[in-house]
């Protein structure tokens, strides 16, 4: 079976909305971590305004201090230019230069409002600039449609418009194109429909998946996500996460969930397993509480002699 990539997102999106700062050198000890578990891609830090976001406060010198990994590759998140001037800029800053611009196009207007002050018209609008100036300088341009399964404000999203934008960004020179279950309440079904309609929208521009498992339903998301033709999933080291502006969003899908899920299926993810339960308990002691990823706590399976 085709292997699959697993973007971790925890040093991001899976510490952005925690209320105590975790400190700049346990989040580099985080991605070295992550580094020797196995992942190849990690979204390292988000280039938003520290009073609206303070956990990532630190997105310069997290950068400047990233680790030299050979075969990894780190991802600045952008929400508009500004952030990609800082992604651009936080390259010369001395330390390991990013290789990813990660922008986001919101798919309703309810939440795009809420979460960057725009509307899909003006997201889109905005995302191109972006996306052009990312490739200019010499990074990855990527994308994240967000809300593409449901909105917080404004409900369930119209597949059309999700499969309209990924054209409209595809036709804008997005290298990669994710959709985004931001606040957990897709199902299987719709999760494998829309990834395969939207798979051959956009073909060759490959597509990523982002889960979040609010009520349970990620693994089983992914695995739709994997028979329609997915093969890279974004996902955080526990299960932590949330947005600041998605209201009951729980966290992302488990790292060590997915690797569970695939490996047992025979599809290679490139993770060691034992690394990441290793790294979670780990950094659990860092946050001062276990971390709400199942196979986190319950551990691989193995037999149990009587």
């Amino acid at each position: 079976m085709d292997a699959v990539q697993i973007v971790e997102v925890g040093p991001r999106d899976g510490l952005q909305n925690e209320a105590g700062f975790v400190e700049t050198a346990d989040k580099l000890a985080l991605i070295d971590r992550l580094v020797a578990m196995g992942a190849t891609r990690i979204e390292v830090a988000s280039f938003v305004n520290p009073r609206r976001v303070p956990q990532m406060a630190d997105a310069e010198a997290i950068v400047a201090a990233l680790p030299a990994a050979p075969g990894v590759r780190f991802i600045g998140l952008c929400l508009n230019e500004r952030g990609v001037d800082r992604a651009i800029a936080s390259r010369d800053g001395g330390g390991r230069a990013l290789d990813e611009a990660g922008c986001v196009l919101v798919a309703s207007d309810g939440f795009g409002i809420a979460n960057q002050g725009q509307t899909v018209a003006d997201g889109i609008t905005v995302n191109t600039a972006m996306l052009e100036k990312a490739r200019g300088a010499g990074l990855f341009a990527q994308v994240t449609i967000s809300a593409a399964f449901g909105c917080p404000y404004d409900g369930p999203v119209p597949a059309a418009r999700v499969i309209d934008l990924a054209r409209r960004m595809a036709d804008a020179g997005a290298q990669e194109i994710a959709l985004a279950d931001t606040i957990g309440v897709a199902v299987p079904a719709q999760v494998g429909d829309l990834v395969g309609a939207v798979i051959a929208a956009v073909g060759p521009v490959p597509v990523r998946l982002h889960l979040h498992d609010t009520r349970g339903m990620a693994p089983g998301n992914a695995w739709a996500a994997y028979q329609a033709g997915c093969r890279t999933f974004d996902a955080a080291l526990g299960g932590l996460g949330g947005c600041p502006f998605a209201p009951g969003a729980a966290g992302n899908v488990g790292t060590e969930d997915l690797v569970y899920l695939f490996e047992r299926s025979g599809v290679r993810t490139g993770i060691t397993l034992d690394a990441a339960l290793a790294a979670n308990h780990w950094f659990a002691g860092i946050m001062g509480r276990p971390l709400p990823s199942r196979v986190g706590e319950a551990g691989d399976f193995a037999a149990v002699t009587p």
